[in-house]
């Protein structure tokens, strides 16, 4: 079921060049800062003189009963802090769709930089809430055209073989930031009332770097081709693939390029019939690498950690080793994501995750007394939450970003690695608004109100979610056409028996 078809030839699109890899780790470096704002929210908003000056409402506040224990940081404000980043990123990513097609891949991702540079710089200086606040909204504009272009970035740089190792370059710089964030906040919690200024002032050194860095870079070939400069294309082709011999691919490219011409209205063809399966899956794996709990963890570990009980040190340690699982994790998909598969991947982390949250609900129902957790439960609460960070990592948190920038057409890449992007800020803003509302209310069941979804999610992947290691992104029609449910819902044309190489060009241009 849902099985990619097997003809490709295995060196196709040539080898992993040092240009290729060096484009994108300069690209990555938004995920690295989208990964430290992730990481950094939960560890400076339990610093006491934080709390005191943006939060005083909830300073100094402590638990005496176990609903008080759950609903200790239970703050509108405190939760706007960290949603507030994807409000402005669901607008930015569907702007990023047009840019990204209009001006190029490079260009948006350079604009990314810009806002990442000015609202670093206002949430460090910042004496207000509302300055603090403008600035998320600013970093939040950078995430999402980062997180938009980036992706699509990598998919366009990467030859087929390794495009899902090289797309999880962009994972691996998030889970990073999130531990380079956390190491930084326990790094700092001693050295004076300005701590919290210092954690949010490191994210202005890769924001620097993405920038100026992505100066000195090209845009893709397809990017390229798209906007009608074909020589160019070809020497950036030859330049990442190391080669001169790239004919066929850039035939490929300009085949694409017709195509998607000739599709008329972008978005218009996204929400049509034609593209049916890609959009419900692009969603799909969007929503369901958000709703399943990731970022409630990240924003709130150390919360979490502190209302249960713990000290702040030890909630910011209990933070570190979540970030280093992530990390840890992400390695291990990009060693396996184009020897195991997309699906195999979602289908074991999802397990491996819905089981962890649901032992940390069991132990949170049975083991929190009053205000607090036996040492033994607390361990075994850090141990799930870090098995659950291995899961995400080497699963739903790269596939979310790599399966919707691969699976669109040239025509609608753009647009459908934008709204893809855009529901995985929405569910993640929801998240981030409502997480501590949501402890307060539900308590334990908040965890296994997320395993559920987990559950659901494997069941969609099992049923619904294709496989598409090593398919050239020019000839993923291939894939649908194969599969029991998409290849009767749309129009997916390809011909029987497998194809020989000689005729991959003319099927691509007859998708």
């Amino acid at each position: 079921m849902g099985k990619a078809v097997r003809d490709v030839p295995p060196k196709q699109g040539g080898g992993l060049t040092l240009y290729v890899f060096v484009a994108a780790f300069v690209a990555a470096q938004a995920g690295l800062i989208f990964g430290y704002d992730l990481g950094v929210t939960g560890g400076v908003t339990s610093f006491p003189e934080f709390e005191a000056k943006f939060f005083p409402e909830i300073s100094g506040q402590q638990g005496g009963s176990q609903g008080v224990t759950y609903c200790q940081y239970d703050n509108q404000p405190l939760q706007l802090f960290t949603s507030s980043l994807y409000l402005a990123g669901i607008f930015s990513t569907l702007v990023g769709g047009y840019t990204s097609r209009r001006i190029g891949r490079r260009a948006t991702i350079l604009i990314a930089g810009a806002c990442f540079i000015v609202g670093i710089t206002l949430c460090a200086a910042a004496m207000t809430i509302g300055m603090l606040i403008i600035g998320r909204i600013a970093i939040g504009l950078g995430v999402g055209l980062g997180n938009q272009a980036v992706p699509v970035f990598l998919s366009e740089m990467g030859p087929p073989q390794y495009r899902g190792a090289l797309n999880n370059m962009f994972q691996l710089a998030t889970s990073s930031g999130i531990l380079l964030a956390q190491l930084i906040n326990f790094g700092v919690k001693d050295v004076g009332p300005f701590q919290w200024r210092v954690s949010l002032a490191v994210a202005g050194l890769p924001a620097l770097l993405l920038f100026f860095g992505m100066m000195l870079l090209p845009d893709t070939p397809n990017s390229l081709a798209e906007r009608e400069r074909p020589d160019q294309a070809r020497k950036v082709l030859e330049r990442i693939r190391g080669s001169r011999d790239v004919e066929e691919e850039m035939r490929g490219i300009i085949s694409a390029v017709q195509s998607s011409k000739k599709a008329g209205n972008a978005w218009r063809l996204l929400f049509s019939r034609k593209r049916r399966a890609e959009l419900v899956v692009s969603c799909a794996v969007a929503f369901f690498s958000q709703i399943n709990g990731i970022n409630a963890i990240l924003f709130f570990a150390p919360l979490i950690f502190k209302s249960l009980g713990t000290g702040q040190s030890s909630s910011l340690l209990g933070a570190v080793a979540i970030g280093a699982c992530m990390v840890l994790g992400t390695v291990v998909a990009i060693l396996i994501v184009d020897r195991a598969g997309r699906r195999q991947l979602l289908i074991i982390g999802g397990v491996q995750m819905c089981i962890a949250e649901m032992i940390v609900g069991i132990l949170l129902a049975t083991g929190l007394k009053g205000d607090t957790l036996s040492e033994g439960m607390g361990v075994g609460v850090i141990i799930m939450f870090c098995v659950f960070a291995l899961g995400f990592a080497w699963s739903w948190g790269p596939m979310g970003w790599l399966i919707p920038s691969e699976v669109q057409p040239l025509e609608t890449r753009s647009v459908g690695q934008s709204f893809a992007t855009a529901v995985n800020f929405l569910v993640a803003f929801i998240i981030g608004q409502s997480f501590l509302s949501t402890l307060c209310t539900m308590r334990w069941g908040t965890f296994v109100f997320y395993a559920a979804f987990l559950a659901i999610a494997v069941v969609f992947v099992v049923l619904f979610i294709p496989e598409t290691k090593g398919m050239p992104i020019e000839r993923m029609h291939e894939v649908w056409a194969s599969h029991w449910l998409w290849g009767r819902a749309g129009h997916y044309h390809v011909e029987r028996p497998s194809l020989a190489p000689d005729r991959e060009l003319s099927t691509s241009r007859k998708a």
